[in-house]
């Protein structure tokens, strides 16, 4: 008996259809990102309106190239370029044009703007459709790799002393040369290529020394504020006791480092169990009431979540109204901000302190008791979150958000930035946020 086989013919030509319509299926997510980026207006984007040099791609066709790329785990403007000419649907949105990778790298980091606009619109698309209801919101951060090593950091002390070593090298290299200009019929005004190599690490010490210095003050202008009420309570007492308040230091300790490829990202680890990684804390406030949409998103270089709840909460407000609670976890534990975000007129819903242990853990017994609670502000939150409806509000927290940070992860394979400084890695956050709202608001609509 013989088997029966399709005939396979790779030589013969192919005719496909005139109407690039029909190539791309008409449930495909593509016609519903051209549609919502239709809605984004043409004054957020970097447009050359002079009319000089060679003819720009569409910036509306620019942008819907990122989101669907980056929807579907496609991050690096080489794949994208080489997506517009092996994904159909990626040939459909180009008009069958091809960017090459260096336009979209340069649009990427030129149009941070429009990707705001974009989301705000994606947004307002899904309060139109009745998919969005702001009420309880919830608030995570994950911690997501820079595009740097962490092998790459240089501490204060040592950058000022490579930077003296340097100068001296150079000044003798210096010398050396002069030496043997005068010493043959070679143009004097020749500078080796080891004074060149070392003058370009030179200059990575003082920028990196800069970026340090400037912490520094930052850090200590944030500081002067709190010595300043420590110094007026202890002299509003008519006895002087107590230490007296240290002023904030002004320079920064020899061991602060900096990171000479990116010197905005920090060395985080999301717990003593993690190793230490090169990285940025990406935070976003997801919608809990069941559309899972993010909401707000920004991106800080501080590994702790303390000071980050407020920021989420007022950039809800700002972009799609007032939410009535706000649910987070232990990290965010901050008394200043919970009560700054109650004179918002939202109810916060975070837990005291770390998850205590489960009816039937697995894990190891611990010897040490646990500390009570002794603040009475925090004594009332533990209470209401052990009530029925702050059980059943609190639960849709790692219902929401969490999930949000493993789709973006796992699902579009998003764990690494591309850019460089915060400033260009907070708007590749809002564009991969973007993307996944567009996606994730494509199976809403799908599934209604």
């Amino acid at each position: 008996m013989s088997a029966n086989f399709k005939d396979v013919y790779r030589d013969r030509p192919l005719l496909l259809s005139p109407d690039m319509r029909e190539w791309v299926p008409d449930d495909d997510m593509v016609h519903f990102i051209l549609e919502a980026v239709s809605l984004v207006s043409m004054d957020t984007f970097k447009v050359n309106y002079r009319g000089t040099g060679s003819k720009q791609y569409p910036p509306r066709m620019m942008l819907a190239l990122l989101i669907y790329c980056y929807a579907n785990g496609v991050f690096s403007s080489r794949r994208i370029e080489r997506a517009t000419y092996r994904d159909i649907a990626v040939r459909y949105l180009t008009g069958n044009t091809h960017p090459d990778h260096d336009t979209i790298s340069a649009f990427r980091r030129k149009n941070f703007e429009a990707f705001s606009a974009a989301f705000l619109e994606v947004l307002k698309l899904a309060s139109e459709l009745k998919l969005l209801k702001v009420g309880n919101i919830s608030v995570d951060g994950t911690h997501i790799k820079a595009n740097a090593s962490k092998y790459k950091n240089i501490q204060y002390g040592r950058a000022c002393a490579l930077e003296q070593k340097l100068t001296d090298d150079i000044a003798e290299l210096m010398r050396q040369a002069e030496r043997a200009d005068s010493a043959s019929s070679e143009d004097g005004q020749r500078i080796p290529e080891g004074i060149v190599r070392r003058e370009k690490l030179q200059r990575q010490m003082r920028l990196a020394k800069e970026k340090l210095e400037a912490q520094a003050r930052k850090r200590a202008e944030a500081e002067q504020a709190d010595y300043k009420r420590k110094c007026a309570a202890r002299e509003a007492r008519s006895e002087q006791r107590g230490r007296k308040p240290k002023p904030p230091a002004t320079g920064p300790m020899e061991s602060e480092l900096v990171n000479m490829t990116d010197k905005d990202s920090r060395i985080m680890r999301k717990s003593k169990r993690s190793e230490y990684t090169q990285s940025y804390n990406a935070q976003a406030a997801v919608d809990a009431d069941g559309s899972q949409l993010v909401l707000h998103s920004h991106v800080t270089n501080c590994a702790s979540d303390g000071n980050e709840l407020l920021p989420a909460v007022v950039g809800v407000m700002d972009n799609v109204g007032q939410p009535s609670t706000v649910l987070a976890d232990a990290g965010y534990i901050n008394r200043d901000g919970f009560e700054k975000i109650e004179e918002l007129c939202v109810e916060p819903f975070v837990a005291p302190r770390r998850q205590e242990r489960r009816e039937y853990d697995f894990r190891a017994l611990k010897e040490k008791a646990e500390k009570p609670i002794n603040d009475p502000y925090f004594q009332a939150m533990r209470e209401k979150l052990d009530s029925e409806e702050g059980r059943r509000l609190y639960a849709l927290r790692k219902q929401t958000v969490e999930p949000v940070f493993g789709i973006i992860k796992q699902a579009l394979g998003f764990r690494q930035f591309l850019l460089r400084g915060l400033q260009k890695v907070s708007g590749e956050w809002e564009l991969v946020c973007l993307a996944y709202n567009v996606k994730r608001l494509f199976t809403l609509k799908c599934a209604a």
